[in-house]
């Protein structure tokens, strides 16, 4: 039995190849092309399909698979990039990437008609944001009535590659939580917003649970693969949650953090989290679950500015050993560059050095932008946790935790243990996972991490009284750069 994990990624297409003992026979990507105009962030849905079938058969052929071969395919991948279909099928424009933000002024048209509250409740999410493809559908109504007019279904590509690979069309609910129109608790579309968007329940898909049996590969897909047994799909999960399971991250009281150009986390909810803490919450890859999944788009991409800026002849391994050496430091670093989203969602929050001195280098502000992101981690921590999810243990992966310095100044500031897994590619290895499991090859995924998974370095927190004290100065700071923004 072979296993084809399959990641639609927002900067690559990946695919791996697995054997029965989750052992990655060979994997290869293929990178997205964008049409970038005007602002608009989009891609061709042909090409795109094209793309991935040639991914595929060049993957399969690189391993050497027999045509004959047993294989189950599940996919992962993003979630908000949005394809409008005729009544035939066809898609009526590109795909609207999630990365498009021009529905900005329809957020504004939301937040006027339902309040944060309203929202939080049926979605779990504490802002109207351009993402989500709520936002797009109401732009096109007002921007392309052709295409609204025509549209007889609204789907996501994850939903969509696996009905042009199967013909069965349904929505994955650990997608359609990051529609805005899905009620997570009620699993359903949620009817008050349909009908400000003039959406009608029929040009939705039909729901249907994450990690379930999405058919077989069509017999023409199949050929063009050059395969002739039947291949089984999964229509598999978000890719953070994927992600999730392939570092073992299945049960409360664990954290996953990737710390990349964006900060990420995600941990599963011990309860249905209904009060609103700022933190977002998601339906999960397990029926009846939850998601606490934030994120801060002033993560790694907060470093990269520093040493771009202020270190271009300095390599990240010097930055490193430099900070190593002057930890913990004297300068506070507020890492809100492109502003904020978890746990406030503040549009006026901006970046800011605070204790400068005549004696720092520009090596002291890098320590403070590592130190500065953590304590961004730490607050997030603390959110999650007064939403009564323990944190024990952090699951990091990006390229942060390449980083030894910052993995230990995480691990310092926020007082939980820091752990590395061996494997890099943690969606693909998840994606595996829950395809072994339909499969039978384990009898759940708690068996199928402790078969498959590996922590090769743990960072456990070393006291240091001067990091509680910085956090109250960073919170205290937070507050003093609003006032001083809003300063009128």
């Amino acid at each position: 039995m072979l296993f084809l994990a399959v990641d639609l990624g927002s900067t690559n297409t990946k695919a791996s190849l697995y054997d029965a003992n989750l052992c990655c026979l060979a994997m290869q990507s293929k990178s997205v092309d964008y049409i970038r105009t005007d602002g608009l962030v989009e891609f061709s849905v042909a090409q795109y399909c094209d793309d991935l079938l040639n991914l595929l058969r060049s993957l399969l052929n690189s391993a050497a698979v027999d045509p004959d071969a047993h294989i189950q395919i599940t996919f992962t991948g993003q979630a908000e990039s949005l394809i409008v279909l005729d009544a035939n099928g066809e898609p009526l424009m590109n795909v609207i990437s999630w990365m498009d933000e021009r529905s900005t002024a329809e957020c504004a048209m939301l937040d006027a008609h339902f309040s944060r509250a309203q929202c939080y409740e049926h979605t779990g999410q504490p802002a109207t944001l351009p993402t989500w493809p709520a936002t797009k559908i109401l732009w096109l109504r007002s921007h392309r009535p052709d295409v609204f007019a025509a549209a007889a279904h609204y789907v996501l590509l994850k939903d969509y590659i696996v009905y042009r690979l199967t013909g069965h069309l349904a929505a994955d609910c650990s997608i359609a939580t990051f529609t805005y129109y899905f009620d997570i608790y009620e699993r359903r579309y949620w009817p008050e917003m349909l009908a400000f968007l003039n959406l009608q329940i029929d040009q939705l898909p039909p729901l249907a649970e994450p990690c379930t049996d999405a058919g077989s590969l069509l017999p023409d897909v199949l050929a063009s693969l050059g395969l002739t047994s039947e291949v089984k799909v999964s229509r598999g999960t978000l890719d953070h949650f994927c992600g999730m399971i392939g570092t073992g991250n299945i049960q409360p009281g664990l954290l996953s953090l990737s710390t990349g150009t964006v900060l990420g986390l995600s941990s599963m909810a011990a309860d249905p989290v209904q009060k609103d803490t700022g933190i977002p919450v998601h339906y999960g890859f397990l029926p009846g679950t939850y998601v606490l999944l934030p994120t801060a788009e002033s993560g790694g991409v907060s470093l990269e500015w520093l040493k771009n800026t202020c270190l271009p002849n300095a390599s990240y391994a010097e930055i490193d050993a430099v900070a190593e050496a002057r930890k913990p430091g004297d300068v506070l670093f507020l890492p809100y560059l492109v502003g904020t989203n978890a746990p406030e969602f503040d549009l006026d929050a901006c970046g800011v050095f605070f204790g400068l001195r005549s004696r720092h280098d520009a090596f002291d502000l890098a320590l403070a932008v590592m130190e500065g992101v953590a304590h961004l981690l730490k607050k997030n921590c603390d959110r999650i946790q007064e939403s009564g999810n323990e944190i024990k243990r952090i699951i990091a992966t990006g390229g942060g935790a390449k980083s030894a310095v910052w993995c230990q100044l995480q691990a310092d500031i926020t007082g939980i243990p820091v752990c590395i897994p061996a494997e890099k590619e943690a969606a693909l290895l998840g994606a595996a996972m829950f395809g072994a499991v339909s499969a039978g090859v384990f009898p759940s995924l708690a068996d199928a991490a402790t078969a498959t998974i590996r922590i090769s370095r743990t960072f456990t927190p070393e006291p240091n009284t001067c990091y509680a004290r910085k956090h109250r100065q960073f919170l205290a700071l937070y507050d003093s750069m609003l006032h001083v923004q809003r300063l009128v």
